[in-house]
């Protein structure tokens, strides 16, 4: 779990995905080394898309840790992910609706752009027939409103 980020080749990212057996080591590997290097977007969108629990659940928790500490990032970046969340909220495995949801609710904590687009990808997921992507998207509009009225509070 501990290298320097700069030496992070993509082969060894994806040897070690392909060893993750836990919530945890995913996303603490993710969160504080696999974010960090070169590849992060590119493997975000790759692992999302594989049916592995484990991998796919990397790839959404890099689009979150992403959207949480990539400052420089411009909201062109993401805008791929809406479509990836809603293709793959659907996946009823907890662990990775869990990641999903998390990046549709950093990503739309991002800014007030992203946070109305990120809204309409929850209501269009609101709309499935799936239980999971209704969970994902009730979840997520829950803490954006949460948000919302905590600010008009101030």
């Amino acid at each position: 779990m501990i290298d320097e980020p700069q030496l992070v080749s993509s082969e060894q990212m994806e040897a070690w995905v392909g060893e993750f057996d836990s919530w945890d080591l995913c996303d603490q590997v993710c969160g504080n080394l696999f974010v960090k290097t070169p590849f992060a977007y590119e493997k975000a969108v790759a692992w999302c898309q594989r049916e592995e629990e484990f991998v796919r659940r990397a790839g959404f928790v890099m689009m979150a840790e992403l959207a949480v500490h990539d400052k420089q990032a411009s909201d062109e970046v993401f805008m791929p992910f809406f479509a990836l969340i809603k293709q793959y909220a659907v996946d009823d495995r907890n662990f990775v609706k869990k990641a999903v949801n998390w990046a549709l609710r950093q990503i739309g904590k991002r800014n007030s752009h992203l946070l109305a687009l990120a809204q309409e990808c929850a209501y269009d997921l609101q709309k499935s027939d799936s239980k999971a992507a209704r969970w994902v998207a009730n979840d997520a509009l829950r803490e954006f409103q949460a948000k919302y009225a905590s600010r008009a509070e101030r």
